[in-house]
């Protein structure tokens, strides 16, 4: 079962003029039932009749994470909550947290693009799917189940955490396909290798991978550790949760947006001015379909590049790259831009190393140093003290010819690093 073929390659002009019409709808929609954006709105002089192109977008307000915790926890929902069937949130981590609502509708839309989102990664209606994404106010775990049973697969519902357990029931129920964060199907991996068990000869074929950036060297690491197509996905809670674009199998070369229902932006990190395909810059995101919680020109953070070039798969919609980081976890160390995962692509092609990594910020006086801690292998811990040390002194100058940055590596033994039970914490700042 393969959902929507016909919106997935869709002609753009079809498609271009189905999201002016659904974008008019939801500027209108933010209006009349969200007194932020008609306040936003009239301060800049808008109205939503006077949206008459897709380019128009650009006069919009901005939204930014401040503007939802401002409005906390409700207040800018577009539906009564007699309509809003269920909530979710993000994490509080550096405030209070993200509220979005759903209707019933906006549920069903959800779970129909996580299936189309699903069945692009190569997953098909009667696949066993493995499910270890969190469940609760998480949008992973409940965006993946209600996908995948949409799709008409045999769901898992298992969750993060209790890693041996997981590997039993993999070995045990078979599952064709997997879902979880990159760094947890390491961390499944690795159990699964001390418990004795070749994952590579399991019935598992592919894994849907998310939540926390990730490299093409990551992936080469899980795709030859479990035996399987690794596709990356995308998604926030803001937007909708997990299933706004995700690499198809054909081509695992961007990841496809889903355009029906998003309208997708690239702007300038500095200006807010909009950016061309084919430039960096970060990712803007306006729903076109939503009911309870609509939300216009997303400031997300996430850097990335828009690719409208044809895809081998067919598919019309655009591809956004790889999330190569985020401007609120750029690392800047003395004058260097730095992120986390520039520091990962190094490190997971160090075949003595192994991909568990936490990055340590320290202010020493005026000046900041960075640390970083990646775990040995078991045969390059063997070896002892001094190969562990030669290691870091070569780390350390790749990270310094690759990035520009100077800093202190140390590896440490098998299992010194902390493993994570969903999202990967790497960067601990203690200038904070």
């Amino acid at each position: 079962m393969i959902l929507h073929t016909d919106v997935e390659t869709m002609p753009r002009e079809e498609l271009e003029a189905l999201q002016l019409k659904r974008l008019q709808n939801t500027v209108e929609h933010c209006y009349a039932n969200v007194r932020a954006y008609r306040e936003a709105m009239d301060e800049l002089g808008f109205k939503p009749e006077q949206l008459k192109t897709l380019a128009d977008v650009r006069h919009l307000p901005f939204t930014e994470k401040e503007h939802l915790r401002a409005n906390y926890p409700f207040g800018m929902f577009a539906a009564p909550m007699d309509q809003v069937v269920r909530v979710h949130a993000s994490s509080g981590t550096t405030g209070k947290p993200t509220v979005v609502g759903y209707t019933q509708r906006d549920i069903n839309t959800w779970a129909d693009l996580m299936a189309r989102s699903i069945s692009a990664a190569g997953v098909r209606s009667g696949d066993r799917f493995h499910n270890a994404y969190g469940y609760g106010l998480f949008t992973g775990g409940l965006g993946f189940h209600y996908g995948a049973e949409r799709l008409g697969c045999t769901v898992v519902p298992m969750s993060g955490g209790q890693t041996q357990k997981q590997v039993m029931l993999i070995n045990d129920f078979a599952p064709t396909a997997l879902g979880c964060t990159p760094s947890y199907a390491l961390n499944l991996a690795e159990e699964a290798e001390r418990a004795g068990i070749d994952m590579r000869k399991l019935p598992v074929k592919v894994g849907i991978f998310g939540a926390e950036p990730w490299t093409e060297e990551m992936r080469f690491e899980i795709e030859s550790r479990l035996g399987i197509d690794a596709i990356d996905i995308y998604g926030l809670s803001e937007i909708i949760g997990p299933g706004v674009s995700v690499e198809c199998i054909e081509a695992k070369s961007g990841l496809h947006v889903w355009e029906d229902h998003f309208y997708v932006e690239i702007v300038d990190p500095d200006t807010g001015e909009p950016l061309p395909y084919g430039e960096e810059g970060e990712l803007v995101f306006t729903s076109l379909t939503k009911e309870a919680f609509p939300i216009l020109r997303y400031r997300t953070r996430d850097i990335s590049i828009l690719d409208a070039t044809p895809c081998k798969c067919g598919r019309t919609h655009v591809r956004m790259k790889r999330i190569t980081g985020r401007t609120d976890d750029m690392l800047i160390i003395r004058g260097v831009n730095v992120f986390p995962s520039q520091v990962e692509s190094v490190l997971v092609r160090t075949e003595t190393l192994s991909p568990f990594y936490q990055i340590e910020i320290f202010r020493e006086g005026t000046m900041d140093t960075m640390k970083v801690n990646v775990e040995a292998t078991a045969p390059l811990a063997e070896q002892g003290v001094e190969a562990m040390q030669r290691v870091a002194a070569n780390v350390t100058k790749d990270i310094k010819d690759f990035i520009g940055v100077s800093c202190q590596v140390v590896v440490k033994g098998v299992g010194e690093v902390p493993r994570s039970q969903g999202k990967a914490v790497r960067v601990i700042d203690h200038r904070k």
